[in-house]
């Protein structure tokens, strides 16, 4: 869903290097490479954002990593004080539980949507994205379990926005997706979801049912109690990490 860059250290630094031959603006570059590094959680929230290290780890002036920290401000990530610095937004608990309202909302009526336009063609796409989370589910390791299914959700609700058929729709949720995966990983959990993962399986398979049958309503339920879960799944995840 999300076309940000994935790869640090010498991936990123080939990224800029060929941003630099292709004539491409070094700033989009960096934008994808931080906002990446933001979603995957590699910052903590409230942590400071050091421009200077910034400028020394990939070898570029300051304007275009300026120019991509002030993208990243429109997208409500980070929050740049003049004349002071660069630092991770952090939001509060009730203003994480009031986003993940909305964005149930918001997704549950895609999925209506997507229950009354979707082909066949579309479905068995969506049942290989959810084999590949069922695959994820057998590993006993946390860290591979955070990150596949980060990027296996994402593709799943992501084929669920093409069933919709509105590009409307779709860029206005990959903005808000965006936002989530922040949310999540800048909670402080170690490996944000893993717990989690056949619970929120369960839930995919729930919605894929409610598409497969045409119900609107159905599809429109299971996907907002499905996002709206999330609030508990952070509540536990934190509690589990603060005891443990």
């Amino acid at each position: 869903m999300s076309t940000a860059y994935t790869g640090t250290g010498s991936e990123a630094a080939a990224l800029l290097e060929q941003s630099r031959i292709s004539g491409a603006r070094l700033s989009s570059a960096l934008y994808d490479i931080l906002k990446s590094r933001l979603l995957e959680g590699r910052y903590g929230a409230g942590e400071k954002i050091v421009v200077e290290a910034i400028r020394q780890e990939f070898g570029v002036s300051k304007q275009p990593i300026m120019d991509a920290l002030r993208r990243l401000s429109s997208d409500k990530l980070v929050h740049i004080v003049p004349q002071v610095g660069c630092e991770v937004v952090a939001y509060s608990e009730r203003e994480v539980e009031d986003f993940y309202t909305l964005f149930g909302g918001f997704e549950g009526t895609i999925a209506a949507v997507a229950a009354d336009r979707r082909t066949e063609a579309q479905l068995l796409e969506l049942d290989l994205i959810s084999s590949r989370v069922d695959a994820l589910a057998e590993s006993t390791d946390p860290v591979v379990r955070a990150h596949g299914y980060r990027v296996h959700n994402r593709e799943f609700h992501a084929a669920i926005h093409t069933m919709a058929h509105s590009r409307i729709m779709a860029e206005t949720s990959q903005r808000m997706w965006d936002l989530s995966d922040f949310l999540i990983n800048t909670t402080g959990i170690t490996n944000p979801l893993s717990s989690a993962l056949p619970d929120r399986q369960h839930d995919h398979r729930e919605i894929t049912e409610a598409l497969r049958n045409r119900d609107a309503a159905g599809a429109r339920m299971a996907m907002e109690r499905h996002i709206v879960g999330t609030i508990a799944v952070i509540r536990n995840e934190s509690s589990a990490s603060a005891v443990s």
